[in-house]
């Protein structure tokens, strides 16, 4: 999360259902649910965020829990407790931060999607044992959350979310507080592209992941000229390559392949196609946090922003991170307070499922969080009121018109 512009073989392959739901293909529940009935198609859904990636901010009184307290990152949190006391820690946390429980209450808001944000170290043979720091033992816990989402009828986007070598400086949401930004380097590329065969193969040969229709090939890279140029021209490409060259080995239907996600244009990288031959099930990401949109500080100007706003360049296109959080300046003051005008914060969400709507959907950046603030939960907003179970309703608010 950061700021944004706005058996046999055969058996196996024959659990491929990669897709954009309705549009390529339907989806259901175990019950026979179509979670995507009342949405027309659009996605709806929650980032499992600080789930495979921890981000302390997002929850200090479990990361204090697993021994963390004081630590930056997870690559900092394993250095410092050893890496069996640290397995222990972290497997605690897998098993109980996302539950079937919450899994199922998803479902029951009316959402139809989870984006799972996890890390290049989940594949563990690619970590620098002797440099490198991450939890071991991940996977099953990743196995048992897809099982779960697809069991209850969610669409599942991968989201590569934290790279070797850290894509962007300073920042846990990489796994690792690094000062410079490593990424950008070809070594550091094909242990990203190793990655990516490795979980397209795992998507099409397992059937907890039979949900998983999209793949995410770098979160948030960075937007500074060299560095863009290098993803677009260097790793985009390869990355497409590899993914298809690991379905064709399986013998991948092209109607089942994975659709592999880019940052859109709009977040500041350049044109993702600009070196793309082959743009099949090709989709795009692009995240619209207004709280460092430099939005005047007004209700009404939250809104209109929002509502005017047009969500990416390239098509399809999801909105993959986005919140109800204002600008810092502001956030603490009572015309914001989120207990005092929760009739604005209603508004706002409307304005914004509007907006997003208006492509392929969107993806609420996080479903929980340790802050006691519902800004940046949905599970908390939807307990506070500010969000409905209904979610046409508050299309139907018409706060656009």
């Amino acid at each position: 999360m950061s700021i944004s512009k706005f058996a046999t073989l055969g058996a196996l392959v024959s659990f491929a259902a990669a897709w954009l739901p309705e549009t390529n293909k339907q989806i259901t529940a175990n019950n026979g649910t179509n979670l995507f009935s009342k949405s027309n198609g659009k996605i709806r859904g929650v980032n499992t965020g600080s789930q495979f990636i921890f981000e302390p901010w997002i929850g200090e009184s479990a990361w204090s829990d697993m021994g963390c307290g004081g630590q930056k990152s997870e690559f900092d949190c394993v250095s410092s407790l050893g890496q069996d006391k640290a397995n222990s820690a972290f497997a605690k946390h897998w098993d109980t931060w996302i539950t079937e429980e919450d899994i199922n209450e998803i479902q029951s808001y009316g959402l139809n999607t989870i984006r799972i944000p996890v890390g290049y170290w989940m594949k563990e043979d690619l970590v620098y044992r002797d440099s490198e720091y991450f939890p071991q033992g991940g996977f099953d816990y990743l196995e048992r959350l897809c099982g779960w989402a697809s069991d209850a009828g969610l669409y599942i986007i991968m989201d590569l979310h934290g790279l070797p070598g850290a894509q962007t400086p300073e920042n846990p949401f990489t796994g690792q507080y690094a000062s410079e930004a490593g990424f950008y380097e070809d070594y550091q590329y094909e242990r990203a592209l190793k990655f990516l065969e490795w979980m397209t193969t795992n998507i099409h040969q397992n059937d907890n992941f039979r949900n998983v229709g999209m793949l995410e090939i770098v979160n948030e890279p960075e937007q500074e000229e060299d560095k863009a140029a290098s993803v677009r021209a260097g790793y985009y490409p390869d990355a497409y390559r590899r993914i298809r060259s690991a379905e064709r080995e399986l013998s991948v239907n092209r109607n089942d392949y994975l659709h592999i996600q880019m940052m859109d244009e709009t977040w500041g990288s350049g044109n993702p196609n600009q070196y793309l031959d082959d743009l099949y099930y090709a989709a795009y990401d692009d995240h619209r946090y207004l709280k460092w949109a430099n939005v005047d500080a007004s209700h009404d100007s939250y809104i209109s922003t929002s509502c005017s706003d047009d969500p990416g360049s390239n098509t399809p296109l999801i909105v993959g991170e986005w919140s109800l959080a204002v600008a810092d300046d502001i956030e603490s003051d009572s015309d914001w307070d989120p207990d005092s005008n929760t009739e604005f914060y209603k508004k706002w969400f409307a304005a914004q499922i509007t907006a997003y709507e208006k492509q392929q959907g969107w993806v609420f950046w996080t479903w929980k969080a340790q802050l006691g603030d519902y800004r940046w939960s949905y599970q908390d907003a939807v307990s506070a009121g500010v969000i409905p179970t209904d979610l046409n309703s508050a299309l139907d608010m018409g706060v656009c018109r």
